[in-house]
């Protein structure tokens, strides 16, 4: 298979050849017709949060793999080569399930044990109070337990890589010692923490905010406050959801400029509703809708709840904004969330996994996605 554009780096013309899974040849642009052809081309994007789509969550109690491949496959055509699932509030037994059912796919399916880089776990150990607790639901937020989270890594067998926590519960502290100290990135989130146990939750092995400025009250105090903390804590790293409904422009612009681009992590924070029409559902043990404009809330409130889109549309949401250079965005999708995880870069070279995606853009124009290359494959 042969792909031409440009390195979305360097703006280097290139013709992009791959067999058995792999970049085999780089090359300038040459007379033979390429299979797929695009201004730019880079690394397919890795998202630390996904909680499904098309009406599959992967907290149900009756998750399967045919489930987790729909989702997976789903993501991969917005251009998600790797993600963290991700399970968020809920009992005991819907969580081990969806966990087990992510290591049985995992097992049965090399690709989606490519896909899957990790499990992020997003609660049950956050703010119980209206605002910061989010969608999540009230009825299983509950106090961290070591014992707890030790089932629910060996239902995943040692998968979960990502967890967020609320660091002001009773008990988190000493819990993000033994998170970190078992090499799980530990994340804030879902929290009306103040700026003490926010600092004490760095010392702890805190590492990143998750999706910064949401999960968070509806009114704050001008200052202090847990966002302002959390923007100006070098330590931390942050998540954001860049879908044009989580943050205004202005917000996302201040994030840019004050953590800067490598301390900055794109995610969609994808629902299991993302995808589906406008209308009234039922998920997460909560009743939600989705709006005509694509913007998911709990229902009868402005709380919302997860992404309606993907990480291609929070890709063209931050280059609408003029304040990053097109490297810059592709990374805190792509080489950001790796870095995060431990993994290694992924390069458009030789040897590397064919996982690229290739897409149109210039200063003024919209974003457009013409495919993605997963496994040697154009999905």
């Amino acid at each position: 298979m042969r792909l031409r554009a440009r390195h979305y780096r360097t703006g280097q013309h290139l013709d992009i050849d791959c067999e058995h899974g792999l970049i085999c040849a780089l090359h300038p642009a040459s007379a033979v017709r390429p299979d797929l052809e695009a201004e730019w081309v880079a690394p397919a994007f890795c998202d630390v949060q996904v909680n499904g789509c098309d009406g599959f969550s992967f907290n149900s109690a009756k998750l399967t793999v045919e489930q987790i491949q729909h989702v997976v496959g789903v993501c991969q055509r917005h251009g998600i080569a790797q993600l963290c699932p991700t399970l968020v509030t809920g009992p005991f037994e819907a969580l081990a399930h969806g966990l087990a059912m992510l290591r049985r796919a995992c097992e049965e399916d090399t690709g989606l044990d490519r896909a899957i880089v990790g499990i992020h776990v997003e609660g049950p150990y956050i703010s119980p109070e209206d605002g910061p607790r989010g969608a999540h639901p009230r009825q299983h937020v509950r106090p961290p337990s070591w014992d707890e989270f030790r089932r629910l890594q060996d239902a995943a067998d040692g998968r979960i890589r990502l967890l967020t926590i609320a660091p002001e519960v009773a008990g988190a502290l000493p819990f993000i010692e033994k998170l970190a100290g078992d090499g799980v990135v530990v994340a804030i989130g879902h929290t009306a923490a103040d700026a003490g146990c926010i600092q004490a939750a760095i010392r702890a092995g805190a590492r990143l905010s998750t999706h910064l400025g949401n999960g968070a009250p509806a009114v704050l105090p001008r200052h202090p406050n847990m966002i302002w903390e959390q923007l100006a804590a070098d330590a931390l790293w942050a998540s954001f959801i860049a879908d044009g409904h989580h943050l205004p422009a202005s917000v996302m612009k201040c994030f840019l400029r004050v953590k800067t681009p490598a301390r900055l992590i794109m995610t969609c924070d994808a629902s299991p509703l993302a995808g589906l029409p406008p209308g009234k559902y039922r998920d997460w043990d909560q009743d939600f809708e989705i709006l005509p404009e694509s913007k998911i809330v709990v229902a009868n409130s402005s709380y919302l709840a997860g992404s309606w889109a993907f990480t291609d549309r929070c890709l063209a949401t931050v280059l609408t904004l003029n304040e990053v250079s097109l490297a810059d965005a592709v990374e805190m999708a792509t080489a950001r969330p790796r870095e995060l995880l431990g993994l290694p870069p992924r390069e458009l070279a030789v040897g590397e996994p064919a996982e690229m995606i290739l897409f149109d853009w210039q200063p003024g124009t919209a974003f457009r996605l013409h495919g993605t290359v997963v496994g040697g494959a154009i999905v």
